[in-house]
């Protein structure tokens, strides 16, 4: 009975710390929403894609996600190597270190593709459920091509369906 305590405790610590680091992620990074509010309520909003503000915004959002991704790498690298976690919880962890970074090399083959089709630059987060992918639009603005190519190259790399990708052009 204690050994079962002990695993739900152990769990139950993966999942806060996960929980967490997505926290800290979304938090650090301004939602595609909040960009578009932002730059409509700015009157000088009028340059085009490829200033240094769209370069710092991509900059920033990758560095954002990478140093949130890092923080629960850490945190679990930290429960695999613990000596008084379980067999199955360092396996657990182990499993998750895995797949973000799968989701890590994912992310940077898809922005690497829709760069070499391109578009000047774009950012892309891979959750649990979807791929949410920012994107410095072409002259004219991001048409409904535009869109259709980026979603496949995010369905050939990631194996999500196209319902599960939402692309907002960055302004």
């Amino acid at each position: 009975m204690k050994k079962i305590k002990k695993r739900g405790a152990i769990y139950g610590v993966i999942a806060l710390l996960l929980c967490v680091a997505v926290y800290l992620n979304w938090s650090y990074v301004d939602t595609p929403d909040e960009l578009l509010a932002a730059d409509q309520t700015n009157p000088d909003s009028t340059e085009t894609s490829g200033t240094a503000e769209d370069q710092d915004y991509f900059a920033a959002s990758r560095l954002s996600r990478e140093q949130a991704r890092d923080e629960a790498v850490s945190t679990l690298k930290e429960l695999s190597e613990s000596e008084t976690a379980d067999q199955t919880a360092k396996d657990e962890a182990a499993a998750q270190i895995s797949a973000l970074a799968e989701d890590s090399v994912t992310e940077a083959n898809i922005e690497s593709m829709i760069r070499a089709k391109g578009y000047e630059d774009a950012v892309v987060m891979i959750g649990d459920e979807s791929v949410n992918v920012v994107v410095a639009p072409p002259e004219g603005g991001l048409q409904a091509t535009d869109v259709t190519v980026i979603k496949d190259i995010v369905v050939a790399e990631a194996g999500v369906t196209a319902g599960q990708i939402k692309i907002v052009e960055a302004e």
